[in-house]
């Protein structure tokens, strides 16, 4: 269902059926810069009002007509001039539920934005690559993906890809615990990285309890020199170049040339790939005080940590067996 409309048009969705049996609900689309001379022409259409006249002059000696509210309103037949005139000054619309899960992508906020807002997948993932959304949230990378907050909110049924992404950018930036920045900077990290680095390890750890042994591998890895050598990076580079994951990943996908791929690229991926939790923020800022260098995932999803190649290959023959 997608509610778009030309600037100062009405666009009617339809009618709905009223669960209390006193008539229809009809659902009408008002777009941002709507004039009140367009709305009363869709009620009356509609038979929601019986006089365009004196809807107009009931809603000029209110000043409803200075302060219509754009979004998809559902107006029930039969209801008087004046409350239909007070729901349009309340902004009384219809809210639509938009969740971005915890570690979720630009590319899961683009899928529920466009079933439940009706904004094109394409628009929301061009929005993320605005150079000018970037610059207002003061964001170093390529998107804003990682800087949103994992969270549900709702909307009305007429708002844009950027105030999408602009309300879970807001949130992340409220939730920020300033203390982060601080331990950061003593760790040698810019916001980025932490960030970059809470991504990957919330994509790695199925079992929240394992996330600080986790990141205590990537950050040993790092500190050495040693290639991240991460799989959920190569996922997401696949994300990004054909707008789907592998099933699965095979030997031939590790030598998948993208600038994601952390088993070809040294050091961090370009940004993020996902949206962690505050949770993985404190486990890359606080990792557990191991000397691991690897990890294998056994049938359970949760992991086998070595500090050796010599044992990580051990583990792996273990798990097999």
């Amino acid at each position: 269902m997608r509610w778009s409309a030309a600037a100062g048009a009405v666009l009617v969705v339809g009618a709905c059926s009223n669960p209390s049996g006193d008539g229809n609900v009809e659902r009408v689309a008002i777009p941002a810069g709507s004039t009140m001379r367009s709305v009363a022409d869709s009620l009356e259409a509609h038979e929601l009002i019986g006089s365009r006249r004196w809807f107009l002059l009931q809603a000029r000696l209110q000043g409803v007509d200075r302060a219509i509210k754009p979004g998809v309103y559902e107006f029930l037949q039969g209801t008087s001039t004046g409350s239909l005139l007070d729901q349009l000054r309340r902004g009384d619309a219809v809210r639509f539920r938009v969740t971005l899960p915890e570690g979720g992508t630009i590319y899961d906020l683009a899928r529920s934005a466009e079933k439940h807002l009706g904004i094109p997948r394409d628009s929301l993932l061009a929005a993320a690559r605005d150079p000018a959304l970037r610059s207002r949230f003061q964001i170093s990378g390529p998107s804003v993906e990682g800087w949103l907050l994992p969270e549900t909110f709702d909307f009305g049924g007429m708002v844009s890809a950027d105030q999408v992404l602009a309300r879970f950018l807001e949130a992340r930036r409220a939730a920020w615990d300033t203390s982060w920045t601080r331990r950061a900077g003593v760790e040698g990290l810019d916001e980025r990285s932490v960030l970059t680095l809470a991504s990957i390890v919330e994509a790695e750890a199925l079992d929240p309890a394992e996330r600080a042994t986790i990141a205590a591998v990537y950050r040993n890895r790092l500190r050495i020199g040693m290639a991240l050598q991460a799989d959920p990076t190569i996922q997401y580079g696949y994300l990004v170049a054909q707008g789907a994951r592998r099933p699965r990943l095979f030997n031939t996908d590790y030598e998948f040339a993208s600038p994601w791929n952390t088993y070809l690229a040294p050091g961090l991926p370009p940004g993020p790939i996902g949206n962690p939790t505050g949770e993985a923020i404190e486990a890359v800022l606080s990792p557990a005080p191991v000397p691991y260098l690897y990890f294998v995932a056994d049938s359970s999803g949760r992991h086998r940590f070595s500090t050796t190649y010599a044992e990580h290959l051990q583990a792996i023959r273990e798990i097999r067996e």
